[in-house]
């Protein structure tokens, strides 16, 4: 594919110590089978119940679909790294993890703005709701979600692979990520930087400022109708919402919309645990398992289970 001399790269372990490994091991496999399976309740829960068969709830559905993706590109790698002491990735494996994190985390930015405009329609233009969110509008936004997400970064991972890397092969970071991986470069990476930094403002600035636009309107008007117990119940939820988005956009912000890549901190490392770890572990439990439509679908859907396991022993 290209003339690179390196062709074999060693991820950083988040400890050395052997305490640290086993503290983490034993933390992010609990944080990963609890994303999983969050995020999958939500899916089938989504799907099961005729109740959740709206428009946010689709949007939801397809953002626990992708969290479940997006924490397993860095996470099982990582968990693997540190159980067997084998930190080596291949060029090509280390090329796919960037195309799939990088292409899952634009499909995220789109998607939290996407499910932000429908709130703000549903809040703000209630009468109007039904005739624009339609159930066809509705799998074309997220058709659009999911495909700008992986062309827009097709041209990133077409530059990276035509760069040398003559070494060091220690890339400083747990995962394969943009930033350490281009330091790491013998070439010229000033054209491949500069469009990774005209990609990142793009798509990270203006789903944030949609996001929060949307945000920020809904909160004015419902603000300005509700009672004061709506109030309170409203701000709780648009503050838990907020905080993830913030967490989310303002990390991500910080890390990639930078035109250099100097200065690769262990400061960058702990805010990318934020944003590709625990965010994806949070956000079932922020969107979707706090609201009520939600829990009483899963009561529902864990009575049908037990039933049919009922009939099953029965038989």
């Amino acid at each position: 594919m290209n003339n690179t001399q390196v062709t074999v790269f060693v991820l950083l372990q988040l400890w050395d110590s052997p305490v640290g490994q086993v503290v983490s091991i034993i933390s992010f496999t609990l944080i990963y089978a609890l994303t999983i399976s969050g995020n999958l309740i939500i899916i089938i829960i989504c799907r099961v119940e005729r109740t959740l068969h709206t428009p946010m709830y689709f949007f939801l559905s397809h953002l626990a679909a992708l969290e479940m993706c997006y924490i397993s590109v860095t996470l099982p790698k990582m968990l693997h790294a540190s159980v067997t002491g084998n930190s080596t990735i291949s060029f090509v494996a280390c090329l796919t993890q960037l195309y799939f994190f990088g292409s899952l985390g634009s499909t995220e930015c789109f998607l939290l703005a996407i499910m932000a405009y429908d709130r703000f329609v549903a809040v703000c233009k209630p009468l109007h709701y039904h005739s624009v969110m339609t159930a066809k509008f509705c799998r074309i936004l997220v058709s659009c979600c999911w495909s700008s997400g992986f062309i827009s970064t097709m041209s990133s991972i077409l530059l990276i692979s035509t760069l040398q890397f003559c070494g060091p092969n220690h890339i400083q970071h747990f995962f394969c990520d943009i930033t350490p991986l281009l330091r790491l470069s013998c070439t010229n990476v000033h054209k491949t930087e500069t469009l990774i930094f005209l990609l990142a403002s793009v798509i990270l600035v203006g789903s944030c400022l949609v996001t929060l636009l949307s945000y920020f309107r809904i909160l004015t008007s419902v603000l300005a109708i509700a009672s004061g117990t709506g109030r309170r119940k409203a701000s709780s939820t648009f503050a838990s919402h907020l905080t993830v988005v913030t967490i989310y956009y303002s990390t991500m912000i910080f890390v990639y919309v930078r035109p250099t890549t100097s200065g690769v901190s262990s400061f960058n490392k702990i805010l990318s645990v934020l944003y590709t770890i625990l965010t994806p572990l949070l956000n079932p439990f922020i969107y979707t398992l706090r609201n009520n439509e939600a829990q009483l679908a899963l009561l529902k859907t864990k009575d049908r289970a037990l039933l049919l396991i009922k009939k099953s022993f029965l038989m």
